[in-house]
């Protein structure tokens, strides 16, 4: 007697057993090729979270191509239904055709490997790759565009994934606008009462979809945020940390095996606005601001270095340059605490360059020490400013014996009023940044500049500082600044001029 009608019908009434514990799992089982990165675990991760927590809201960030999408929209997709065949989802993206091209996928991997999911098979008359079914269970997939309807569509698990196009839809307050009406108004609605909501996407912008969610009140608290920067940035010494626990400066490991030269041509190719909000998730704000987005550069050392480690300007003294230091001070070594900020400046004529920049949360001790080995490694900065306001005036009187030239900085006005008056001179090319080649912690400076003005400026105030008394206002008059240059013809080891006689 055949008994395998019999063994088929007991095996339908059987409880459907998960075989994967995470998206990752079932990926590498049904596709041996995949490449399970440390970023893919840590997606993993989120992922099973938010399946297991009622309401839960994800944003998964991490560069373009480093297959977030595939793990989080295509692997995560399928591994709900091997868990809940009856698990209804919304599969959304910026348009229509993209959307449905995850429905597609997922569909075919459920008819593909349907057997090893638990016996998962796809209706024959729901079976549309914009619209699919599960024989025999309510869960399946449902499509569609950012911004359309979903009206009797409900679900128990939504991904939006990546609802933004691109760099104009991501500058076009309309377009951001209508995808924050449509996620309140439409996508929301659509939910299931302890359905969980994930958006996954490279950031574009402050306003994108992600940072709305974020800013929305009573609201942003509720998100977790799991951001992959493609170079780690973290410093490890003030308590912050990597999510792949890399070291400062290290690249991510992507499915599609970049190497260090690529990301480094990638960076460069891409530019600091773009590479902040699309490799690093963390955009900033649009121009219109109190500094411009692109400043005057150079690439090429205006400095040699002894072999004491010396950094010699060739050339000090002329009547048009002049080299000073500025410091903005706050002791506190607190995880949250602003920063001590050091500055080299180079005057030559009407144009301030920037030479050099230290920026740590340091203590008294570690403030002192900092400016001490500023002062010798530009041995030529005889001039050394110092906002006499909060920690400054200890910071002289400690170092006034040891450093010649310290200054102390009256402040005038609000932080707001002195970067705005120096800001004319950052438009008009009078100041100068140099490239992350020959300065690597200037995107500190650039992206402090861009937000302006914001939680954290210290830069900025040793900017504005600097600038203020080097091209605004020069700090002794003509006859004071510099002696007769006329019986001078060569220079000293430091690269101060000398007489012969």
């Amino acid at each position: 007697m055949n008994l395998d009608w019999i063994e088929h019908a007991i095996k339908a009434f059987e409880p459907l057993i998960p075989k994967w514990d995470t998206p990752g799992e079932m990926a590498v089982a049904l596709d041996p090729k995949t490449v399970q990165t440390p970023t893919m675990k840590i997606f993993d991760e989120a992922l099973v979270w938010a399946w297991n927590t009622p309401d839960a809201r994800l944003i998964i960030s991490c560069p373009p191509q480093a297959g977030k999408s595939q793990r989080a929209v295509r692997r995560f997709a399928a591994w709900a239904l091997s868990q809940n065949p009856d698990t209804r989802i919304t599969v959304c993206s910026y348009n229509t055709d993209t959307a449905r091209r995850w429905g597609r996928v997922i569909r075919d991997d459920v008819t593909e490997h349907g057997d090893d999911m638990g016996g998962l098979k796809v209706r024959n008359d729901v079976a549309s790759q914009s619209e699919w079914q599960l024989d025999g269970h309510l869960g399946g997939v449902f499509t569609a565009g950012v911004g359309s309807s979903l009206t009797g569509r409900p679900s128990e698990l939504m991904i939006v994934d990546d609802p933004v196009k691109g760099r104009e839809d991501a500058d076009s307050e309309r377009y951001q606008e209508r995808n924050w009406d449509w996620w309140r108004e439409v996508a929301m609605t659509r939910l299931a009462p302890g359905a969980p909501a994930i958006l996954v996407m490279t950031r574009w912008a402050t306003e994108d979809l992600g940072g709305k969610v974020l800013k929305a009140e009573n609201g942003g608290e509720e998100w977790r945020v799991v951001n992959i920067p493609a170079q780690a940035n973290h410093r490890p010494e003030l308590g912050e940390t990597d999510p792949l626990g890399r070291e400062p400066g290290e690249w991510m490991e992507t499915t599609r095996g970049m190497t260090e030269a690529q990301w480094e041509r990638r960076k460069r190719d891409t530019g600091p606005r773009s590479w902040a909000a699309l490799y690093q998730g963390s955009p900033t704000p649009d121009e219109g601001g109190i500094f411009p987005r692109d400043w005057a550069t150079y690439d090429e050392p205006m400095w040699t270095v002894r072999e004491d480690g010396a950094h010699i300007i060739p050339g000090i003294g002329r009547q048009d340059t002049e080299l000073a230091a500025s410091w903005d001070l706050t002791f506190s070594d607190g995880k949250n605490a602003d920063f001590v900020v050091g500055q080299v400046w180079l005057r030559v004529g009407n144009t301030a360059y920037l030479l050099d920049q230290v920026r740590r949360r340091m203590n008294f001790n570690d403030t002192c020490e900092a400016m001490l080995a500023m002062k010798a490694k530009w041995p030529q900065c005889i001039q050394v400013f110092v906002e006499n306001k909060a920690n400054g005036p200890a910071v002289i009187n400690a170092l006034q014996q040891q450093i010649m030239g310290l200054i102390p900085i009256e402040p005038e006005g609000s932080k707001s009023a002195r970067a705005s008056a120096v800001s004319p001179l950052a438009f008009s090319k009078n100041i100068v940044l140099p490239t992350a080649k020959l300065l690597p912690n200037v995107e500190d400076l650039r992206e402090e500049l861009v937000n302006f003005p914001s939680k954290h400026d210290d830069t900025v105030d040793a900017l504005s500082q600097a600038i203020n008394r080097l091209l605004l206002m020069p700090l002794l008059s003509p006859d004071q600044q510099f002696v007769n240059h006329d019986v001078y013809d060569d220079y000293d080891d430091r690269g101060f001029l000398f007489s012969p006689v």
